[in-house]
């Protein structure tokens, strides 16, 4: 039997699905990895929290998402994810081309990330017509180098979830490329 204390604790914003954090938990429902879930509200105490967790030492930045696993304190969703699959020994590439090829795609998926925040209020004319056609377009042709439903083919890697999320939350927020209609993320194998 597994005590409290074992249980790793997933700290997190509040925020329904919209956000870095999302991706993370996607990673651990699947992974089947228990978690004690630490939510705060997005608000005007979240100021006040970031400080407190900064001297609790659950997040360096005053950032979340953070991860208390097996001792350690992980933060930043991507590196959470790399290390989770690594420590798991799945959801990653088997050979280094293949976890080149995951890490490139993760790379990207960081950028758009970066790009999606910046607009997450009232994206631009550039952004929706521009910008997320060609990262649609790329992520595309990463998908297509494999034959299957997800980067590496029929095996799912952590950078499957970081770029369905960026679609899950294009289409929350309006921006999703007509080419890539809703209904190809309820087809999406997560």
């Amino acid at each position: 039997m597994t005590s409290k204390t074992d249980i790793p604790v997933y700290h997190y914003l509040d925020i329904g699905r919209l956000g870095r954090g999302e991706v993370v938990n996607l990673f651990l429902k699947d992974a089947g990895i228990e978690v004690h879930q630490a939510r705060y509200p997005w608000d005007a105490s979240w100021s006040q929290q970031s400080e407190s967790l900064k001297k609790q030492g659950i997040t360096r930045t005053g950032k979340v998402p953070s991860l208390e696993y097996k001792g350690r304190i992980l933060t930043q969703h991507i590196p959470i994810l790399r290390y989770l699959a690594r420590d798991l020994q799945r959801y990653d590439g088997g050979t280094n081309w293949e976890k080149y090829h995951v890490d490139a795609v993760s790379d990207i998926y960081v950028d758009w990330r970066a790009k999606w925040v910046g607009y997450l209020m009232e994206a631009s004319a550039e952004y929706k017509d521009q910008y997320v056609v060609e990262y649609y377009n790329l992520m595309a042709e990463y998908y297509s180098d494999y034959e299957g439903p997800y980067l590496l083919g029929e095996k799912i890697t952590y950078v499957d979830f970081a770029i369905f999320q960026s679609m899950d939350n294009d289409e929350r927020t309006g921006t999703l490329p007509v080419f890539y209609e809703p209904r190809n993320l309820e087809t999406f194998p997560l």
